[in-house]
């Protein structure tokens, strides 16, 4: 393997992201949850509302119902919400907390952490 900049800089993020994995005040996760959520924050971030439905298909590589069942295992860990929206009592959309929020923070540090060389 080389020793490029940009790999080191990769596994040094690599080392960070385990270390915020452990820590105790984040659920464990599976990557598919991983993946959702990281899929349900790019969305957030432009600024969109994403459906229950949408959520469910936001990846080809992961089917509604398991996607579902993610979306369910999300809440449980405190890592999404649902609201209800005011219109239509049958559409809820998927919202980050305050502990996603806390944990997108936490591995936006760690990739500005291991880009800077010590």
């Amino acid at each position: 393997m080389t020793n490029s900049k940009n790999s080191i800089v990769y596994l040094r993020f690599l080392n960070l992201i385990q270390a915020i994995r452990q820590i105790p005040t984040f659920p464990d996760l599976d990557p598919v949850e991983e993946r959702l959520l990281n899929l349900l924050a790019a969305g957030w971030h432009l600024g969109k509302n994403i459906s229950v439905l949408e959520a469910m298909g936001l990846s080809t590589e992961i089917s509604a119902t398991t996607a579902h069942r993610r979306l369910k295992t999300l809440t449980k860990k405190g890592m999404i919400a649902l609201d209800v929206d005011k219109v239509d009592s049958r559409v809820k959309y998927v919202v980050p907390t305050e502990l996603a929020a806390t944990y997108f923070t936490s591995m936006g540090q760690a990739l500005e952490r291991a880009q800077h060389t010590d």
